[in-house]
Parts: structure tokens; sequence; C-alpha cells
């Protein structure tokens, strides 16, 4: 839970919740930050469809590779004070999270008896929000970017080596055989991944706006002063520790029941978020970040189980395909909404995000029976 909270929570997600500081204090990233975040979105993409093939057989590599490229591109974000140099560095700090979720599901299946394993998944996936929670507390603690930035990369340094070292002698993570790797999959099985890995990316259209330009739009628009902007942070944190029943809500609602609820509860958040800009209300903006760290959080749990449902011998590698779904579809949509948020209204962006946060939803009842 720890390694996601440094490689998501602070490492992946950091960029969009300390864009107010952005652009108190480098102004010149500003620009580029849509940008920065289509590019960390898409290097997310990439370290998961490396992890496809070997997620499964080595997984203690693909933690490694978590938190080392996590820790450089944390440390490179502090050092940044021009657009390339910044984007690089986003760039690096995205493969983290693409490297751990993969590697992180065989270890949990190994390492957790199989009646706790939908659980003990929510709750590693969970590990998202505590990182938001301390990404909050490191905004109290260093309010300017660059100690802020490497007080992240010590943290993502530490947890990924503190799992390494815990894993090094375990001996049921030993590789499968290759034969058993996905590639050998049939034209069937990858079809079993055709409507959560299309729901996935719509949806992670909607929820890219928030999770980039979410504390900046509401801290520019006055409805929360800047100095508070850890308050938002913790509340998307808080909230983003009911993604941990997950587990619990496939088993009451099925996978897809469990999938429609935590989108409409992303689409509700950002509807929320339109109010708390346009009226102004500090309360409104609370609860809207709380309520999407639930679902967010929740969403993307629902896809741990649903890779493992539909490839239960390759559950790293089922997961990393839905996670590609995920973030092509935040790379998309933090481009897109970046180039419209200089011009367009707030309020309307974050309506066109619930919108498609709305339309995940649906996707995922195509050919429900």
């Amino acid at each position: 839970m720890l390694l996601i909270a440094t490689t998501y929570g602070m490492a992946r997600f950091g960029v969009g919740l300390f864009a107010p500081y952005l652009a108190a204090q480098r102004p010149e990233l500003v620009g580029v930050l849509g940008a920065a975040a289509a590019a960390q979105f898409t290097a997310y993409s990439l370290a998961a469809a490396l992890s496809i093939r070997w997620a499964d057989r080595h997984p203690r590599w693909g933690l490694a590779l978590a938190g080392a490229t996590a820790t450089i591109g944390c440390a490179g974000i502090a050092a940044a004070t021009e657009p390339g140099a910044f984007i690089t560095a986003v760039l690096v700090a995205g493969l983290g999270g693409g490297f751990a979720s993969p590697a992180l599901v065989p270890v949990m299946d190994a390492v957790v008896a199989p009646e706790a394993a939908a659980t003990a998944q929510s709750v590693v996936n969970a590990g998202t929000a505590v990182g938001v929670i301390g990404a909050g507390g490191v905004a109290f603690t260093a309010s300017t970017i660059g100690p802020a930035w490497l007080l992240m990369a010590l943290a993502c340094a530490a947890t990924g080596a503190a799992l390494w070292l815990q894993l090094r002698e375990q001996a049921n993570l030993r590789p499968v055989p290759a034969a058993g790797m996905p590639p050998a999959l049939s034209s069937g099985a990858w079809r079993t991944l055709a409507i959560p890995a299309a729901a996935a990316l719509v949806a992670g259209v909607g929820s890219s706006l928030t999770w980039t330009f979410g504390p900046l739009l509401v801290t520019s628009s006055g409805t929360v002063d800047a100095d508070r902007l850890g308050w938002l942070w913790v509340a998307v944190g808080l909230g983003g520790f009911l993604g941990a029943l997950a587990g619990r809500l496939v088993e009451a609602a099925g996978i897809r029941g469990a999938w429609c609820t935590c989108a409409c509860a992303l689409a509700l958040a950002s509807a929320a978020v339109a109010w708390a800009i346009g009226p102004g209300a500090p309360w409104v903006a609370i609860a809207a970040l709380s309520l999407f760290g639930a679902g967010y959080m929740g969403l993307t749990a629902v896809l741990i189980l649903w890779a493992r449902r539909a490839w239960p011998r390759h559950p790293g590698a089922g997961t990393s395909v839905l996670f590609i779904a995920v973030a092509t579809g935040q790379a998309a949509g933090s481009a897109g909404f970046g180039l419209a948020q200089a011009t367009a209204n707030p309020v309307l962006l974050a309506a066109v995000a619930a919108g498609w946060c709305l339309l995940g939803g649906g996707v995922a009842l195509v050919g429900r029976r």
C-alpha cells in the first residue's frame, strides 16, 4: 500500500495536486501542465505495456523499477525550472505507477489467502489515497516546490527499497514458465477484456480533469485559498479509503454494477466541482474532491478484480491492459482539457468531465446479460 502511495499518490498525481504552487512559484511551467500530465499518463501506459510480458514472472523487478523511476522523476521535478526538463521529469515519474500495480497483483495473490485476496487487492490499491494525504502533509511541511518534491523522492526510494528487501527471499514468487505467458492467450481471452478496457478508457478521460486541474481550478477561482491547498488533498485521500471496500461492493453488486456505481460517483464529484467553482463554496469543493477520491480508488480497484476474473492465470498482465486503458484516456483528457482550460469556462469543463464519467459507466453495461 505504501509503494502505491508513493508511486501513485505522490510521483504520478502530485503534479496536478501541486499545480497551484507551480503556478505561483514557477509560472513558466503552467503553460505545459496539460502536456506534462499527458506525457506522464503516456509513460504510465508504456511501463504497464512492458509489464504485460514479465509482471507475473518477475514481479520483484517491477517493484524495483517502480521505486527507481518514481524516485528519479520526483528528484527531476524538484530541480526543473524550464518546460523541457519539467516534462521529461514528469514522464519518468509516471513510469513508477505503471511498473508498480502489475507487479503487486501477483505478489498479493502469492502472499495472501485466496479468500482474502479481493479485499487485499483493494486495500493495496487504496494506497493512492494514502499518498494523496501524504502529499498534503508534504505541502504543509514544505510549501516550496523543490523541497516538497525532494521529500517525495525520498519516500519513493524508501518504500521501493523496503518492499524489495522484504520480498527478496519469498519462495512462492518463483517465475512461471514462459509457455504460460500472455502471448499464448487466445483471441477469445483478449475479448474478455474488451468491455472493461473500453469503459476504463472513457472514464479515464473524465477523471483527468480533476487529477490534473482540479486543485488549480478551485484555487484560481477563489473557492479555496491557496494556503489551504493541502486540505483538498487530504479530502481526496480520506474519500479514497472507501476504495478499499471495492471487493465488498463487487460481491454485493457484481463486477459491472460495482463499476457503474464508482463511475457515477466520479460523475457526481465532477458536477460538484463545477458547482463549487460557480458560487465559490469551499465546503462543496472539499466534499466533491472527497467523493472523487472514493469513486476513483473504487473504480481502479474494480478494474484489478475484473482483470483477475478475466485472466486468472495472468492477473498482473490483465491489470496492465486495463490500467493502460485508463491512462490512455487520462493522457487524451489531460491534453484536451489542457488546451481548453485557458479559454473555456471551468464550470463547462467540469460538466464535460462528468459526462465522460457517466459514459464510462454506461459502456460497462454493453453486452450485459
